[in-house]
């Protein structure tokens, strides 16, 4: 397409078409911005906005002369030049909108906030008129089915009592944070998942911002080989055997260590350097962890935890949804949830923010009494594609191997047991404290549970 020049009388005629035809005015209203026009036309496409708003319909050509000082006129529009203006039009705001945004980002590239840049630039190059008028319900449901089966549908965990409670499993394009204490297995549920997918088949990019690609990798050997940690390095070459077998019938997993404090855009270039290099496109993405992460597109203080963690799992969901991605990530509870055995939005570090964006939140309940049973559970803190909020899912855990499993069906899970990690893990007493000094709420607490369980 020629480059157009943007003259003063054809920006002219485009206010003439938009006060001459309200529903046409209607259609561009959200990519119409006084500052695109020349600066004579700007204060009368300011008041067309201004009265558009306030009245719910255009100014007459007169009100518009009087009130600009200009000499508009009413135009016959045909149908023919209303598609003419529509394109014309488009275009119009799309390169002044693009124009504009590189002006703003000059200051910007000084101070490198390339991020900003960005975000500026992209918002720019996205300016266009309405054209997707979303789903027809009745039409066809065969294929929208299908279609969201196929594409967009859910992807086992690998749990299945977890998939039950989400109705199949993570969505692609969703975001899903597994939430939990120091120490609770954040790290040991993502990998746990990486392996699950990998062993169904998919391409698994594993991106640490905290344990080194060595120590993520050995962990991995432990779960494939069921050798624990200690074992590894005095089983090396049956180790190297099994991995190797393992690597023929699964999908291909990357682990690649990113530094602390990175921003999306680094996850986005990896990516990028990584297909071109070896031409295999991931189809899941885990990243551990969201809190160390930082937004690309706003300078926030590292300080203010919510509107950091907000943007930054914004851009996350943004960018699984960009990828349609299998995606993963993990957050930190506060210590207002050492004692707890009952999360809630309230335990979430950094504040709700995180919540309000991510598709789900599932938050990891562990102790050491738990791990030597060979048990830890996670209880549903959002589900948005199902009804499990609320619920609870005990898994068992392998202590050496580092592996998580549904539980096996023989495996006794009686209430007794329950009641004492709850025990074990809500008293408030220090582990140096004498056992005949047991607080006595702590003992009445014991006697209430005990009155309900019977």
């Amino acid at each position: 397409m020629a480059e157009v020049d943007y003259t003063y009388d054809l920006q002219k005629m485009f206010i003439e078409f938009l006060i001459t035809d309200p529903e046409l005015y209607a259609r561009c209203r959200n990519i119409c911005d006084s500052d695109y026009f020349d600066a004579p036309l700007r204060e009368s496409v300011a008041f067309l906005q201004d009265y558009a708003d306030e009245h719910s319909a255009v100014p007459s050509v007169d009100i518009l002369n009087a009130k600009s000082n200009k000499k508009f006129e009413k135009v016959t529009i045909t149908k023919h030049e209303i598609d003419w203006f529509l394109g014309e039009f488009e275009q119009f705001c799309k390169h002044k909108a693009l124009e504009k945004a590189i002006i703003e980002s000059a200051d910007l590239l000084e101070t490198q906030e390339y991020g900003a840049v960005e975000g500026i630039i992209k918002t720019a190059v996205e300016i266009g008129l309405t054209k997707n008028l979303g789903t027809d319900y009745w039409d066809d449901p065969m294929s929208r089915l299908k279609l969201l089966r196929d594409h967009n549908g859910s992807a086992s965990t690998g749990w299945k009592t977890i998939d039950d409670k989400l109705y199949g499993g993570f969505n692609r394009g969703e975001l899903s944070i597994f939430a939990g204490g120091s120490g609770a297995g954040k790290s040991l549920f993502l990998q746990n998942l990486a392996l699950n997918w990998v062993e169904a088949g998919f391409n698994v990019l594993y991106v640490s911002l905290e344990l080194s690609e060595g120590l993520t990798s050995m962990r991995l050997d432990s779960m494939i080989t069921g050798y624990s940690t200690r074992e590894i390095f005095k089983n090396l070459d049956d180790v190297e055997l099994k991995v190797k077998m393992a690597a023929k019938k699964k999908g291909q997993l990357q682990i690649v260590q990113l530094p602390n404090g990175c921003t999306i855009n680094h996850i986005k270039v990896y990516i990028k350097e990584y297909v071109t290099q070896t031409g295999i496109e991931p189809q899941c993405v885990l990243i551990d962890y969201l809190d160390l992460m930082m937004p690309a597109q706003h300078k926030v203080p590292p300080s203010d935890l919510f509107i950091k963690d907000k943007f930054v799992s914004e851009e996350l969901r943004n960018f699984a949804g960009e990828g349609n991605y299998l995606f993963a990530t993990a957050s930190q509870l506060n210590r207002g949830a050492v004692d707890e055995i009952e999360f809630d939005h309230s335990h979430i570090a950094g504040g709700i923010s995180k919540i309000q964006t991510a598709d789900n939140v599932i938050a990891i309940f562990s102790s050491r009494i738990m791990r030597e049973r060979g048990r830890t559970q996670v209880q549903f803190m959002k589900t948005r594609s199902s009804a499990g909020v609320g619920q609870k899912v005990e898994l068992e855990f392998n202590i050496d191997t580092l592996r998580i499993s549904d539980l096996s069906e023989d495996m006794d899970e009686t209430p007794q047991e329950n009641l004492y990690d709850k025990l074990k893990l809500s008293s408030s007493m220090r582990d140096d404290t004498p056992k005949d000094q047991v607080p006595i709420d702590q003992t009445d607490r014991l006697k209430a549970m005990i009155k309900k369980i019977n």
